[in-house]
């Protein structure tokens, strides 16, 4: 279950990685930006459930929610390109998949000829920040 945690409560672990060559250096590492991208992106605040296990169930499929999101991000991944996720573009992604279909379907165009095709890839990052 989660809850509200003490004011003095500190969810920073400190950066053990290796520092880059240049600019300010890391002290902590990133577990905050899980419950930033469910907070902006997810609706992690926006249950307004009263019930304990209602709470918990808004919370467990938020967090899932990301985490599938991350799992598609991966499989995604090149390898030999550092791994760099963000919510609002795995958002992006989707949306722009979702739009495409709708034109494929509604256009009754030939599904496997457009998604083969090499801009497909293209325009389904129109937009997208980190892919």
């Amino acid at each position: 279950m989660i809850g509200k945690l003490r004011p003095d409560a500190n969810l920073q672990y400190l950066f053990e990685g290796e520092q880059k060559a240049k600019g300010r250096k890391r002290k902590f590492d990133g577990i905050e930006f899980l419950f930033r991208d469910a907070k902006q992106h997810l609706g992690f605040e926006d249950c307004q459930a009263r019930n304990e296990k209602a709470l918990d169930f808004h919370f467990n499929v938020s967090l899932s929610a990301l985490n599938l999101a991350k799992a598609e991000a991966l499989r995604d991944h090149t390898a030999g390109q550092t791994f760099v996720f963000s919510m609002q573009s795995q958002k992006c992604l989707a949306f722009n998949e979702h739009l495409m279909d709708c034109f494929i379907s509604r256009f009754e165009l030939n599904r496997t000829l457009i998604k083969s095709h090499p801009a497909f890839n293209e325009l389904r990052k129109y937009g997208a920040i980190a892919s």
